[in-house]
């Protein structure tokens, strides 16, 4: 039979007594029409921020010799005496250091009791769900302002402000990464007697080491960034001195520190991101690897004296016969095994030398220990100071800069991701140019961003609508890139098998199976900016975080209270709308 008479026949047309053909694609149901409708209100919402904050080329032009006029007054570049310079720089990284190890240390049990497997029951993992969340939502400031109470200037109140809100990021990524674990060490470790800490510290935590290290990788460069922030309320370092540039319009000092920033930024964003090319594949390979042993291989029950047979006799190793062949050792140290020691030593330095220079000690802590709760009554009960009307049109400024900004950065982040793609270009060297492209835009901290535009725009809504924008660049950017290059890559070789070009393989490969996490990413960064907003309008970028600050120094706490809550609830609103969304399109 020849090739001809093997293709399948055509199908009937439709007509008279002939059924018509079956759909190909389902007919959409409720769930996924809400969501769309859902998103279609997101982006309605954009667009009428961007055009009632007249966002437009008009407004751009008009603020062109304002621009020139700023320059002038920056440069030259006004950088401190070498000395002075990396004291600030060391002051500044010593907090951001130990913010960042106390955040990690303070994750780890609260994961493991928000995580579905290691909870001790269900009360325990809905309060630290909530604790994770809490931690998320309340800005840095806040915890600044509080800590400030307690620890008064110094470190201490710099450490404490990003550890406990850095908590909100690393706990729930530890805790997403426990329940992603290979069950079956836990249970032949259970099968022989192992209590539960004994499981967790045998089985759960050595599988969940190198994401935890790659997400405190992670959060230590997004700490530096929020570091300047602080500054604005009184934590020492940088962030400390550009303040006090900004408030003298030495515009000079204030860009010259801001350049420091940025390198020490992009320094910090490649030493972590090394890191992780070099431990999340080995976690993922790892992963797959379980996966596919565990569907392959046939169904068991594990029991204490089938574990114990497997396992060799304390004090000799078993050779596949059952038979000890001799006692066990330590590892060899190999060049690697010392290389990897001195690391650990030269961390563990780093971290002690860190935490004294913040001035982290347990003579501070129990001090603090008296305060906390006259502290905690400081804030309490939430109060308006006389003016709700003002607080919620001042959120509504929040919601509008939030929506325009990431309206902004949509466009230009989508083509810089899927260009900074490696399975979408094709070309490994065009990838990590555009990869290097967003990583300079996400080094540029938002606050040091609004700071320029409220010289060159003027004090209100636009300067932080733009700010945000070109942040949203950057991790909205990387989000993309990094969505489209987790796509299995099977279909993707199935497609270009059959001769498809790039953008027949990016449309019917890669871009359906991307579009959950993309839609997922698109209200994260929204969500990001919401709070992002808020601490823009202490550099007056308008917006709610004007009300804060100004209740901050007048120590109107039942008003910091109030803020809080209403930019928490919107937080919320948004971030159940982005796990809805990738549940129903998922």
């Amino acid at each position: 039979m020849s090739a001809i008479d093997q293709r399948p026949p055509l199908a009937p047309l439709p007509g008279p007594g002939v059924p018509a053909a079956r759909r190909t694609l389902a007919r959409p149901g409720g769930a996924g029409l809400a969501a769309g409708l859902a998103l279609l209100i997101c982006l309605g919402g954009g667009v009428w921020a961007f055009i009632g904050l007249h966002l437009n080329i008009a407004t751009l032009v008009d603020s062109a010799g304002n621009a020139v006029d700023f320059t002038g007054r920056m440069l030259p570049l006004d950088f401190p005496p070498a000395p002075e310079l990396f004291g600030l720089l060391w002051q500044t990284l010593a907090v951001v250091i130990t913010a960042t190890v106390l955040s990690v240390v303070l994750s780890v049990p609260v994961a493991l009791l928000a995580a579905r497997n290691t909870t001790l029951n269900v009360p325990c993992r809905a309060v630290a769900r909530a604790v994770i969340v809490l931690c998320r939502a309340v800005p840095e400031v806040v915890f600044a302002i509080a800590a400030f109470r307690v620890f008064g200037l110094g470190g201490m109140t710099g450490v404490v402000a990003l550890g406990m809100h850095s908590v909100g990021m690393v706990g729930k990524l530890t805790a997403d990464a426990v329940e992603q674990i290979d069950e079956g060490p836990r249970t032949a470790l259970k099968a022989v007697g192992a209590g539960r800490l004994q499981q967790i510290t045998g089985a759960v935590l050595p599988q969940v080491l190198p994401s935890l290290v790659a997400t405190a990788l992670h959060r230590l460069d997004i700490n530096l960034r929020v570091s300047v922030v602080l500054g604005f309320v009184g934590v020492g370092g940088i962030g400390y001195s550009l303040a006090n540039a900004v408030a003298r319009l030495d515009y000079r000092r204030a860009m010259a520190l801001a350049l420091v920033v940025l390198l020490a930024c992009l320094a910090f964003e490649a030493v972590s991101g090394a890191v992780r090319r070099t431990l999340l594949p080995e976690v993922t390979a790892r992963s797959r690897h379980a996966r596919r042993r565990r569907s392959a291989a046939p169904k068991r029950t594990v029991t204490a004296s089938s574990t114990a047979a497997a396992a060799p006799p304390r004090g000799g190793a078993a050779d596949g016969t059952g038979r000890t062949v001799g006692p066990r050792t330590s590892p060899p140290w190999t060049a690697a095994r010392v290389r990897r020691t001195v690391w650990l030593v030269l961390t563990a330095a780093l971290v002690v030398a860190s935490a004294v220079r913040s001035g982290v000690s347990w003579q501070s802590l129990a001090g603090a220990a008296g305060s906390f709760l006259p502290t905690v009554g400081d804030f309490l009960p939430p109060g308006t100071g006389g003016m709700a009307g003002t607080l919620f049109e001042d959120l509504w400024a929040t919601l509008q800069i939030s929506l325009a900004g990431t309206l902004i950065g949509l466009v230009p982040a989508v083509l810089l991701g899927v260009l900074a793609a490696g399975n979408v270009m094709g070309s490994p060297r065009v990838a990590r140019f555009f990869r290097t492209v967003i990583l300079c835009v996400r080094g540029v901290p938002e606050l040091v961003l609004a700071i320029v535009f409220v010289v060159v725009t003027g004090l209100g809504a636009v300067a932080g609508a733009l700010a945000l924008g070109i942040g949203s660049i950057g991790l909205l950017g990387k989000l993309v890139a990094d969505s489209l290059e987790e796509v299995e890559p099977g279909p993707v070789r199935a497609l270009l098998a059959t001769g498809a070009r790039r953008h027949q393989v990016f449309f019917g490969a890669i871009l359906p199976r991307a579009w959950p996490a993309l839609l997922g990413h698109l209200l994260y960064q929204l969500d990001v900016n919401i709070r992002s907003a808020t601490l823009l309008g202490i550099v007056g970028a308008g917006g709610i975080g004007y009300d804060l600050l100004n209740a901050a120094r007048v120590l109107d706490f039942g008003v910091v209270t109030t803020v809080v809550l209403m930019v928490l609830a919107v937080v919320l609103l948004v971030e159940g709308l982005a796990v809805w969304v990738r549940k129903v399109y998922a």
